[in-house]
Formats: C-alpha cells, structure tokens, sequence
C-alpha cells in the first residue's frame, strides 16, 4: 500500500504539509471541514493540493513529512516550483 507526504496551498498563501495512505479520500476529509480533518485548514476558505510524494511505507512517508515541516516557508516554495507534480486548481469549502 503506497503512502504519500502532500503539501496545500491555502487561500491565505500558507503551506500545510501532511500524509495519509490515501490522499484522495484525505483531500475530501479535508474540504469537508470534518473532525477528521487538520484543524488548521478549518480556517481557510479555500486550498490547492501543489505538491505530492509517494512512498513504500508509512514509516518513510512519516520521516518526510517531519522534514518537511521542520522547513521554512520558502524552502518549501522552492520545492513546490522545482517539481510540482498536481494542478493547482482551487478545492472550494463544501459546507
């Protein structure tokens, strides 16, 4: 089962990084603003997945995930435009 680190943008230009085993199913958890969904992304009325990665297990996904975040923002911008791998199209709020 692949795992994967991903990075939104949201509608106020920050970063989120985050990993799941299952990023489309997580993408929605996330618009629906539901309790499995990051908090911080509550906030925001709007995001765009820019960036993923795919890894063999979670234990690699987890160790890039906290190397991401340990990141700063422009770090991580540089990342973002050096191999987007996903459109940046808009993931509107459902309510």
């Amino acid at each position: 089962m692949p795992f994967f680190i991903y990075i939104l943008r949201t509608s106020s230009n920050t970063l989120y990084v985050g990993q799941t085993n299952n990023l489309e199913k997580r993408l929605k958890e996330h618009r629906k603003s539901s309790l499995k969904s990051a908090k911080y992304l509550r906030y925001f009325s709007s995001f765009a997945l820019v960036y993923s990665e795919k890894y063999q297990t979670r234990k690699e996904a987890v160790t890039r995930e906290i190397q991401l975040k340990s990141w700063t923002k422009a770090k991580k911008e540089a990342l973002v435009n050096s191999k987007s791998t996903l459109s940046n199209q808009k993931a509107p709020r459902g309510k």
